[in-house]
């Protein structure tokens, strides 16, 4: 039997904070062209739909269906340039060859089809098993609490997943199917791990992200006024959520190149 390698979150994190240093540049670039700038691409041409609070939930919903219902073909078009970068970022960050940002992105937009098809296969795996889940719990739990518990079971597929970009990106695997089996197999026993150090980073992230965009938001209110206040707060947003998600990709490549079995976890090149 092969011997289960368990993550060592501390190990993990130190290896992601020195690929990030060592292609610092090489990462601001790429997060710069497939994070901050479709991000103010979508704020100009499909700003989110305004909502106040005195709207029900029902005109809530309906303000969504027709966002969602105009916006949709734009905003799946803007989704793959995230996933695009995030493939760029862990060709530049898992290959010892050290690929230019043009190499890195020739192999991401090769590897793109085969990440897509993987991530709808789990989705379409994931959402009726949700919808039958709360559907059961439902019967002996309030809805919303039903609704809760589902979601909150669904994070065990989701980090048995997690490592499918790595896998794609870093090895080159095609086919989707071998790529979400071969995420499980190295995710084995370790999914509560993974799960425990993503969220302990992303809720960190979530409370330095909140202070500095009150503080950001303070500020253009005092020294701008309509759409060029709304555009900057939302570029200082998408640096922000850039930096954050570059940092979330680094993690996912350090915890693939220690459960793959690097033997110092480093992924230093």
């Amino acid at each position: 039997m092969t011997a289960v390698t368990t993550l060592d979150s501390s190990a993990a994190w130190a290896s992601a904070t020195r690929m990030v240093a060592a292609n610092r540049d090489l990462l601001m670039a790429i997060a710069g062209v497939f994070f901050v700038l479709p991000g103010l691409a979508g704020a100009v041409f499909v700003p989110s739909p305004a909502m106040t609070p005195e709207m029900s939930e029902t005109q809530i919903l309906a303000v969504m269906q027709d966002y969602y219902a105009s916006s949709l073909p734009v905003l799946l078009l803007l989704s793959l340039f995230p996933m695009a970068g995030m493939l760029t970022m862990l060709v530049a960050m898992l290959d010892t060859a050290r690929p230019t940002v043009a190499q890195s992105i020739r192999r991401s937009v090769r590897a793109l089809p085969s990440y897509f098809a993987a991530q709808l296969l789990v989705a379409l795996a994931i959402l009726p098993l949700s919808m039958a889940l709360a559907s059961v719990l439902a019967l002996i739990l309030p809805d919303r609490l039903a609704v809760s518990v589902a979601l909150g079971l669904l994070l065990y597929p989701i980090m048995r997943t997690m490592l499918v970009g790595p896998v794609v990106a870093g090895e080159g695997v095609r086919n989707p199917v071998t790529a979400i089996r071969e995420s499980f197999g190295l995710t084995r026993r370790n999914a509560g791990r993974i799960l425990l150090f993503i969220g302990m980073a992303g809720f960190v992230f979530l409370v330095v992200y909140g202070l500095i965009m009150m503080f950001v938001g303070v500020v253009l209110v005092l020294m701008f006024k309509g759409e060029p206040q709304r555009l900057l707060g939302e570029a200082v947003s998408g640096v922000l959520l850039a930096i954050g998600y570059t940092y979330f990709v680094a993690m996912l490549a350090a915890v693939y190149r220690q459960l793959a079995g690097d033997p110092a976890g480093t992924g230093v090149r």
